[in-house]
């Protein structure tokens, strides 16, 4: 991912928190030099140093094959506002858009093991909907293996990780200041999370 200097990411543990928060990613493999994408859910760990990312794909969906042929991306992406030129100095501005972004390489596994493969089901609902746990636990073990019968469970090691936190750091503090401001009083969920982002990078 192109990253300029400017826009990369300085702390590993906010990467890592960021992925954890916005976990619902696109996964991107290759199949004969054609990319293949699926939207998934993801659980966010860390084994010792390494960061590990699980989920898994619906059986009847093929992608599920290429995970461990060749090296996986992971996008997680969000939030993300458009960012208009009224909110500089100079009227020779051209309109941009602030976003984070990461992009995790790692090598995939197919988890194989029904007892694993419960485990994964179980951290997702954990993360997810930890309401829903009791239930889950008194639903019959023959419905809850016909469930599992039909996913494919995995993980991916994470390698690489590439990150853009574009926070219109390349401006003066009054112009962020007015796009803080703009972002701020918004409706829309992604712009008040940039407007939050850009506040905690001027600290």
């Amino acid at each position: 991912m192109y990253t300029p200097k400017l826009f990369a990411y300085k702390d590993d543990n906010e990467v890592y928190n960021f992925m954890k928060q916005y976990s619902f990613a696109t996964i991107v493999t290759s199949n004969n030099n054609i990319p293949v994408a699926t939207h998934l859910p993801f659980t966010v760990t860390k084994r010792g140093e390494q960061i590990i990312v699980t989920s898994h794909f619906a059986k009847a969906n093929p992608q599920w094959n290429e995970v461990t042929d060749n090296k996986v991306l992971v996008i997680f992406a969000e939030p993300h506002a458009y960012i208009s030129p009224k909110h500089y100095d100079s009227p020779l501005s051209v309109p941009t858009w602030n976003y984070i972004s990461v992009h995790a390489y790692g090598n995939g596994k197919i988890i194989a093991n029904k007892m694993q493969a419960f485990e994964v089901l179980e951290n997702m609902i954990d993360t997810y909907d930890s309401n829903y746990k009791k239930q889950w636990s008194q639903l019959p073990e023959d419905y809850k293996l016909k469930m599992l019968n039909g996913i494919i469970a995995f993980e991916i090691v994470i390698s690489e990780l590439q990150v853009t936190k574009k926070l219109s750091q390349n401006k003066t503090e009054a112009e962020q200041l007015r796009i803080i401001d703009t972002l701020s009083a918004s409706e829309n969920t992604s712009e008040k999370q940039i407007a939050a982002c850009m506040k905690e990078n001027l600290k």
